[in-house]
């Protein structure tokens, strides 16, 4: 059971922490609870109950102080029942709430344990009550539930003691204030009397702060190593001569922002040296990141070598081969672009690959396509991957690992604001270039949120920007009624109601971001019910009505992602070439679907959508000069983390901003919408939460890379070198420290 929860040592028990501390010292009293307080209540069980109601089973426990009482309820938790005998104490931890049926207050879904009573031994006595408790996450069920862990880890760093070898240098932990290991370690499982109660639930101790920053230094270590090993590799060491510079301002469609000058300036820097690039291009939507990548590509071209772009979709892929066309018609070289993706047929894919193999194709512009194994380039010198996270880590790699030749320049673009800490542990290996101004312009969009009733309001509007000659998108949630074999569906995952969340167990429930993803999928099930979608209004029905009602008259398409990808293809050139005046969509148009005509962006069911998505979506209007609008249309029941982001998509459109609360409402691990290899796993560390000691982890893991220090010994080094293996290894799973 511990081993499925990747415990397999007892330095692995020891680094599974408390996700919350009660203190058992002074409980609070029942009298002194109001309604909206989290608190911590020991009592002693008065009765308990099991509810038959027509909707599901309730589970009712009276918890007393003297004259007082609490009453908790659990929901479809008859499991409860004879779980509780009058007269046991237990400790109850909840949200209180008012009682509508008594003037008691009441708990709903309660974490729970039941503490021990005089048959229990001194020692289980001892760890359980009278001092502030570690409460844990359950190992498997009941039987290793937080009374089991608390006398195992007790017991073991009791054995311990004096032997536990610490893994960062003596004078580090003295220049920056932290305790030993050891001490760390034992404050954190068992923080000593008077420790204050509010630094144990911010894990602020000294105790945490030092293990936070132990987690991170060694996370940054490796990728600061990482980028040390890649720049002793051979790359190409490009020329930037005045025939480079004359051919990128040949191309370029407008004057450039200071913010694309001074990325294209750190991208040709790293090209001019004899290490490979890596370097990570991010910016907002709209920001001019594909420009920046062109002209990085012409320097490419200019040398004499080939340039590869590889795009997450077809769609996306194609029209960067248009706008490469485009822009490069302007060039006195006239490059030879070639497009491969896997819709191409068999004949075509051949004379291309073909093409690519003798070096005739110098612009090379694809799906994973480009990734396949009869895919050989002649001279690759220049990698740019668009969207990179949509391909997973491992994909970022093949297209380097050519035989007998440098390692190309590898460029990653994404259009998807990564907060800073993300990027220094996601992209810690990588350089970071931000665009982070818009090109001259580009116009605000005007972001309004409407509820569904009001939908007539919002058709009359479409007409009128129609009839001034403008096209708008209608997106939907769902392609037809079922969730079911729907690539677009992608829906942001709130708190579920508190009928539909799982019971607490006797362990609790964890509340931290890692934990909290159990109930963000509890809430995607609660969705996918059939009573959920009743009232979701779908793509393929809602084309038929609107082109029949509102928009009778008006040239309507409709593109979702079961259509083949020539049928996507040709939908998507007609409404470029303004042959569609209302294209109703799923969100298969959400990444780098370019029309400047666009005008309108009509979101139904906004409130199901995930923030990122719903910037992305209204990136796709106001790219011409014309004034557009961002339609958020409501449906009847929106949660609080709704309201919340559709509060933050009207107050703002800085996409930075919006990727904090993006980030801060999901946690790290649901940031990019699907779990990614390469996003560490960590054990008290919080990418939130503890910024400030990822910044100084990260100076503290260069400083000892450049090092050696006199202070730290040989035997220190060697240390944190067998820690660093073992960590990238067993936990971060990032790629081998080596």
């Amino acid at each position: 059971m511990l081993a499925e929860k990747g415990i397999l040592t007892a330095e692995d028990l020891l680094y599974h922490f408390p996700f919350r501390y009660e203190d058992r010292q002074n409980p609070i009293s029942l009298d002194e609870l109001k309604p909206g307080d989290v608190a911590s209540v020991i009592g002693e069980v008065r009765g308990s109950a099991l509810l038959r109601t027509r909707r599901m089973p309730l589970f009712e426990l009276t918890v007393g102080q003297g004259r007082h009482a609490l009453k908790c309820v659990w929901f479809n938790a008859p499991y409860l029942s004879g779980k509780f005998q009058a007269g046991q104490t237990v400790a109850v931890y909840g949200k209180v709430e008012p009682s509508r049926s008594t003037s008691n207050l009441k708990m709903i879904q309660p974490q729970f344990e039941i503490l021990p009573d005089a048959s229990d031994d001194a020692q289980t006595q001892m760890l359980e009550v009278g001092r502030i408790t570690p409460v844990y996450e359950s190992l498997g069920g009941s039987r290793l539930a937080s009374r089991w862990q608390r006398k195992v880890i007790f017991n073991l760093l009791e054995s311990m003691r004096g032997t536990v070898p610490d893994c960062l240098p003596q004078s580090m932990l003295r220049r920056l204030d932290f305790p030993d290991r050891e001490t760390a370690l034992r404050e954190a499982h068992f923080p000593p009397e008077g420790t204050p109660p509010a630094e144990l639930q911010s894990f602020s101790t000294p105790a945490h702060r030092r293990l936070i920053f132990e987690e991170f230094f060694y996370l940054e270590l490796g990728l600061e190593l990482k980028r040390r090993r890649m720049k002793e590799r051979k790359g190409i060491a490009f020329a930037t001569n005045d025939k480079v510079r004359e051919a990128i301002r040949e191309v370029l469609p407008f004057h450039p922002t200071a913010a694309q000058k001074r990325a294209l300036g750190e991208i040709v820097a790293d090209m001019r040296a004899p290490s490979p690039m890596r370097r990570l291009l991010q910016g907002d939507v709209g920001s001019g990141k594909t420009i920046v990548a062109f002209q990085a590509m012409l320097v490419a071209m200019e040398n004499g070598y080939q340039a590869a772009l590889m795009a997450p979709t077809e769609i996306l892929a194609t029209q960067h081969f248009l706008a490469a066309r485009k822009l490069l018609e302007r060039s006195s070289r006239k490059p030879r672009i070639v497009l491969l993706t896997g819709s191409l047929d068999e004949d075509r894919k051949r004379t291309n690959r073909g093409l690519i193999n003798r070096g005739d194709a110098n612009l090379i512009i694809g799906t994973h396509a480009l990734i396949e194994e009869k895919v050989e380039f002649d001279r690759l010198g220049l990698v740019v991957v668009d969207e990179q996270h949509r391909f997973g880590v491992l994909q970022r790699f093949k297209l380097m690992k050519k035989p007998n030749q440098p390692e190309p320049d590898v460029l990653v673009m994404t259009a998807t604001p990564i907060p800073r800490t993300l990027a220094l542990s996601l992209y810690g290996d990588l350089d970071l270039s931000t665009l982070d101004e818009l090109p001259p312009g580009r116009m605000p969009i005007a972001t309004r949120r409407v509820p569904g009733e009001r939908s007539e309001e919002v058709w009359n509007f479409v007409r009128k920007q129609v009839a001034q000659g403008r096209q708008a998108y209608i997106v939907y949630p769902v392609i037809e009624g079922s969730k079911d074999d729907q690539p677009e569906l992608d829906f942001s995952r709130d708190e579920p109601d508190a009928a539909a969340r799982p019971a607490a167990s006797a362990a609790g429930h964890r509340k931290t971001p890692k934990g909290k993803t159990a109930e963000l999928f509890a809430a995607s099930a609660q969705e996918a019910s059939p009573s959920a979608k009743s009232g979701l209004k779908s793509a393929v029905e809602m084309h038929e009505k609107l082109r029949k009602g509102p928009f009778a008259g008006l040239r309507v398409g409709l593109l979702h992602g079961r259509l083949d990808a020539d049928e996507k293809e040709v939908i998507m050139r007609r409404f470029q070439r303004g042959e569609i005046d209302v294209l109703v969509s799923t969100t298969v148009i959400e990444v780098g679907v370019d029309v400047a005509n666009a005008t309108v962006m009509v979101v139904e069911h906004a409130e199901r959508f995930g923030l990122a998505q719903l910037h992305q979506l209204r990136g796709r209007v106001g790219r011409g000069a014309a004034k557009s609008y961002c339609i958020l249309m409501t449906g009847e029941r929106i949660s609080d983390l709704g309201e919340e982001r559709l509060n933050a998509m009207v107050s703002t459109q800085d996409g930075f901003e919006l990727a904090e609360t993006d980030l801060r409402q999901r946690g790290p691990g649901e940031f990019f919408g699907t779990r990614q290899a390469g996003l560490p796993e960590f054990r008290v560390a919080d990418l939130l939460r503890d910024r400030q000691l990822l910044e100084l982890a990260k100076h503290e893991a260069a400083r000892f890379v450049e090092g050696p220090e006199p202070a730290v010994t040989e035997a220190e080094r060697a240390s944190v070198r067998t820690q660093l293996k073992q960590s990238w290894q067993r936990k971060y799973g990032l790629v081998e420290a080596g």
